[in-house]
C-alpha cells in the first residue's frame, strides 16, 4: 500500500475517525443467510459490509481415531476464490487459508461446541465425520470473524442424511440437527498504530501492525486466541483486545 495512504489511515484513526465514517469498535452491517445450498447439509452465506463468504458442511461415516473410539470428528478447510480478491491465486491452499481454517476449527474444537460423543454410531467401528468448507466470494477486510460465523451459521443449518444399513442416502435428510451446544464467536481486533480497532476494510487491514483473535463463549469464557502481525502487544493490550471482543461477540451473537 502507498505510504500516504498508510499515513493517513493512522491519522485518521489518531482522531477516533475511519475510511468508512464507523466508530473504532464497530462492526459493519451483518447478513446471515442459511440454506444456501440445495446438496449440502448445512450451509450459510454471510455479508460483513462487502466481504462475503459461504460455509458448508458436508457429512460421511468413517473410522474414529484409535485414542478416540467413541467420539466423532470435524474438520475446516477454507479456499480463497481468486475471483473474491487480486490478492488470492489458484493452487494449493495459501498460509492465509490455513491459518483461517485452523482459527475457525479452534475456537469450535477447544470450546467443545459440538457433543463429539453423540456422533458415534459405533464405538470403535463407526463414526460421524463432519467437514466444513469455507469459500470466499469477496473479500474487503475481516475474512477471519466473517469465515467464523459463517462456519457457526452453517452448522445450525446442518442436520444428519439418512443412514441405513451402512449406506448413506444424500438425497433423503432427517430432521436431526447436529449436536451443537455453543456458538463460539471469533472477534478479531486489530491494532494500527496505537489504535485498536474491529472489523477493518481491506484499506485498514493492509495497514494493521498486529491483530489478535479471541474466540469466547455465551458466557464470555474464552476458548482460544490466534496472533497475527509483527508488532508485539502489551499485556494491557492483550487485556483491552480481549475485552472488546468479548462485547462485540455477545452482540455478534444475537444474529445467530
Amino acid at each position: 500500500m502507498n505510504l500516504q495512504i498508510q499515513n493517513h489511515i493512522k491519522q485518521s484513526l489518531d482522531q477516533q475517525a475511519r475510511v468508512d465514517g464507523r466508530k473504532l469498535d464497530e462492526f459493519r452491517d451483518l447478513t446471515i443467510e442459511k440454506g444456501v445450498s440445495q446438496t449440502a447439509e448445512g450451509s450459510a452465506r454471510v455479508i460483513l459490509g462487502e466481504t462475503e463468504v459461504i460455509a458448508g458442511v458436508k457429512m460421511s461415516v468413517g473410522e474414529p481415531y484409535p485414542d478416540t473410539p467413541e467420539d466423532g470428528s470435524l474438520m475446516v478447510g477454507a479456499e480463497l476464490l481468486p475471483m473474491s480478491s487480486p490478492n488470492f491465486e489458484p493452487g494449493p491452499p495459501s498460509i492465509w487459508a490455513i491459518e483461517i481454517a485452523r482459527v475457525v476449527d479452534r475456537g469450535i474444537r477447544e470450546s467443545k461446541a459440538i457433543d463429539t460423543k453423540k456422533l458415534c454410531i459405533k464405538k470403535g467401528e463407526k463414526i460421524w465425520l463432519v467437514a466444513v468448507d469455507i469459500i470466499t466470494i469477496n473479500d474487503d477486510g475481516n475474512l477471519l470473524d466473517a469465515a467464523g460465523i459463517a462456519t457457526l451459521a452453517a452448522l445450525q443449518d446442518a442436520v444428519f442424511p439418512t443412514y441405513v444399513d451402512g449406506e448413506i442416502d444424500y438425497k433423503k435428510k432427517t430432521k436431526t440437527k447436529l449436536p451443537l451446544s455453543k456458538l463460539p464467536i471469533p472477534v478479531t481486533v486489530y491494532k494500527i498504530g496505537d489504535n485498536l480497532l474491529v472489523d477493518p476494510v481491506s484499506e485498514e487491514e493492509e495497514s494493521v501492525d498486529a491483530r489478535l483473535t479471541v474466540t469466547t463463549t455465551e458466557k464470555g469464557q474464552i476458548c482460544a486466541m490466534q496472533k497475527g502481525g509483527d508488532a508485539p502487544l502489551t499485556i494491557e493490550e492483550i487485556d483491552k483486545m480481549c475485552t472488546l471482543a468479548q462485547k462485540r461477540a455477545s452482540e455478534l451473537r444475537k444474529k445467530l
